[in-house]
């Protein structure tokens, strides 16, 4: 099977957010599937050398399209870059720009044009969140003769965030056929994820649960019509992780690395690091929650902010690491300077230091408000570290309520938004932490044990494109 990925970020190129993990992880998962498998990214100024100096240029065009491929003996997965330093060269800047809608429509167009220049005519064309969406649209538009079998893909990973534009966008910028506005034609805008949606063989998003709260205007901002309309073709696979880049055996940045049978030891000599690092008392039997995030309401920092001076009159430390709106960077380090030693807050995102995190927390907090996978919870399992999460979206998915009595579950959950519930849940865990430590090692291994990997995950992914070839 022939896969055509398009996706704005892929680690370990560029990446920003649990995008670039998907898009850097899927693909190879995919190849040991069985399939082949090449990924289309923006050549963004900020990718390493290390990578650029590794790529070979293929071809330009009149209005220049630079096609470079990243030099690999692997033959079923092939890395190529749309340059063009306009767009993605000279800013510095992978998203936030005035003319991102742009800059994304032109990537999309490029894609379509690069695809048809090396002569790869895809079973699926795979495309991820708004950035990508125009690849959808002009595949069928502007390509539909020359690939007329291709069926495509579109996958959801953010509904927040959606590719809106002026109206005059469709003329001006797209160069579309008329046929064609009613599709991206949105509120008297035009909107570039619902242009998608609409005409996508299939729809996908991160997770089994995130897909059905996607039918909900709490959860939908605003596309909550279009996807019922389309929930014949939307379904939810939840992501996995690179096993050998997550893990305390493989991660960077630990004192100590561990296995299930070192887990005490190993976390042990972690945490009195992270302690350390940080500035926080180096006390190895008191309970440590750790949060790495960026400070936005929607991750839960202001349900966390409402209950942080009655969680610190508990035995317990708190550590923070992220950045994000100033009143929660304030607030953080307003409870740092008033609980000197007991807690912390690290206004920068430092991944060594987020493994450290990971490895030497007893437990990891995930407040969200709504969360479409996310990928810190699993990631906190694989190290050991127990989750207290809302149980929405992909957190429910993959954090089941522990049950003390049958010993069954992940973590600890919370049905409602509330941040009284959310100390409710810390509480729950404390007590498991502190009263039953057997039970709280078990459970920490049995974390550590999960097989979060993208293998399961890939073969969904295969059996949906058979679905839609077939």
């Amino acid at each position: 099977m022939k896969i055509a990925m398009m996706a704005s970020e892929a680690a370990p190129f560029v990446k920003t957010g649990g995008l670039g993990d998907v898009a850097g992880s899927l693909p190879a998962a995919l190849t040991r599937a069985g399939a082949e498998c090449i990924v289309m990214v923006p050549k963004y100024s900020t990718i390493k050398s290390e990578y650029t100096d590794q790529m070979e240029h293929l071809t330009w065009r009149e209005s220049y399209v630079g096609i470079f491929r990243l030099k690999s003996r692997r033959k079923k997965l092939q890395i190529y870059f749309i340059d063009n330093d306009y767009y993605f060269g000279a800013r510095g800047t992978v998203y936030g720009d005035f003319d991102d809608g742009e800059r994304f429509a032109y990537y999309s167009k490029a894609v379509m044009a690069a695809l048809y220049y090396i002569d790869f005519k895809p079973e699926i064309l795979h495309c991820h969140d708004w950035e990508t969406a125009m690849g959808i649209v002009y595949c069928r538009a502007l390509y539909g003769t020359w690939c007329p079998e291709v069926k495509t893909v579109f996958t959801i990973h953010n509904v927040e965030y959606q590719g809106w534009a002026d109206p005059t966008f469709f003329d001006n910028t797209l160069g579309l056929p008329e046929e064609y506005r009613c599709k991206l034609n949105f509120d008297g805008a035009v909107n570039m994820m619902k242009g998608a949606i609409e005409t996508a063989d299939l729809v996908t998003t991160v997770s089994e649960t995130y897909a059905r709260e996607l039918m909900y205007p709490y959860y939908a901002h605003g596309l909550d019509g279009i996807l019922a309309r389309n929930a014949w073709k939307l379904s939810g696979i939840t992501n996995g992780i690179n096993m050998e880049l997550f893990g305390p055996d493989k991660s960077t940045g630990l004192a100590q690395k561990y296995t299930p049978k070192t887990r005490k030891a190993g976390k042990t000599a972690n945490k009195l690091a992270l302690q350390r690092a940080v500035g926080l008392d180096e006390d190895p039997d008191c309970a440590l929650a750790v949060m790495v995030t960026r400070l936005a309401s929607h991750k839960g920092i202001d349900l966390l902010c409402y209950i942080g001076e009655r969680l610190m009159q508990r035995r317990v430390q708190l550590l923070v690491i992220g950045t994000g709106e100033e009143k929660y960077e304030w607030f953080l380090q307003y409870l740092q300077d008033r609980f000197r030693g007991r807690a912390a807050a690290c206004l920068e995102f430092d991944p060594q230091k987020a493994n450290l995190a990971y490895a030497g927390a007893d437990i990891y907090l995930m407040p969200s408000k709504s969360e479409p996978c996310g990928l810190s919870q699993i990631i906190a399992m694989r190290f050991g570290t127990v989750p207290v999460v809302n149980a929405t979206g992909g957190l429910k998915d993959t954090v089941w309520p522990y049950d003390p009595s049958s010993e069954q579950g992940r973590g600890f959950t919370f049905q409602s938004y509330n941040a009284d519930d959310f100390l409710a849940a810390i509480d729950r865990s404390l007590q498991l932490f502190y009263d039953e430590p057997e039970k709280w090692a078990r459970l920490s291994e049995a974390d550590m044990s999960i097989d979060s990997s993208w293998k399961l995950p890939a073969q969904e992914y295969m059996e949906l494109y058979k679905k839609a070839i077939g």
